[in-house]
């Protein structure tokens, strides 16, 4: 019987074999949990982000989004969910919460 270990590679054209190195047993894959902020951070600052909306949607206050590429988006919020924000403006924009750099109200300097 041929053992894992003593398996050799044989090169035909020079009649020589030599040992193949040993396999090691990979480690098993484990799930990694990819998220933005950890769950902690996100359920502390949650009911001030929801507060702040709802503010604004009340007010129907003019709001400018920066999203992570630069982009400024101008609009009135609408509505809001866990993981989007719509925007009443020019046109109706849907804007997923991770995409989003910062806001602030229209006129207001920006940071």
């Amino acid at each position: 019987m041929i053992n894992e270990a003593t398996l050799a590679s044989f090169d035909a054209q020079t009649g020589t074999s030599q040992a193949l190195p040993a396999r090691r047993k990979l480690p098993q894959a484990q799930a990694v949990h990819l998220t933005r902020y950890d769950l902690a951070d996100e359920v502390a600052q949650r009911p001030a982000e929801l507060f702040y909306l709802q503010k604004q949607i009340q007010a129907q206050t003019p709001m400018v989004i920066v999203l992570e590429d630069g982009e400024l988006v101008e609009g009135i919020i609408e509505w809001y969910d866990r993981h989007c924000i719509k925007l009443r403006g020019r046109e109706k924009t849907l804007v997923y919460k991770s995409a989003i750099k910062y806001m602030y109200k229209l006129g207001e300097n920006a940071l």
